[in-house]
């Protein structure tokens, strides 16, 4: 069967429209996201230059500015629905572990 398009979020993802929370443009992106994760999580400019245009087509973020081939982006209502339903999933699968590994007092 196949997945229905951002129904989840890679980390990639995930990560990219956490950064567009404020106006930012790609290469900003691209320094922020290991900032944010430790170093845990890098996107390739080429990933992150698709994820931008399927986040623009879909409605997910809008293009701010525009300065010679710099643009800036911000992550729209809609992408932001996104990004709390993936946060809420992401703790469930947590609250799942715990349980299910007797560790729940243990985060």
């Amino acid at each position: 069967m196949a997945r229905v398009k951002f129904q989840t979020l890679s980390e990639q993802m995930f990560y990219v429209l956490l950064c567009l929370r404020e106006e930012r443009c790609g290469i900003d992106i691209l320094d922020q996201v290991p900032t944010m994760t430790d170093g845990r999580v890098r996107v390739g400019s080429g990933t992150l230059y698709n994820l931008l245009e399927q986040f623009l087509d879909a409605g997910c973020i809008e293009e701010t500015r525009v300065e010679g081939r710099r643009r800036s982006y911000l992550i729209t209502p809609k992408g932001q629905e996104m990004l709390d339903q993936e946060y809420q999933r992401i703790c469930a699968q947590a609250r799942d572990y715990l349980r299910w590994t007797g560790e729940e007092g243990h985060p």
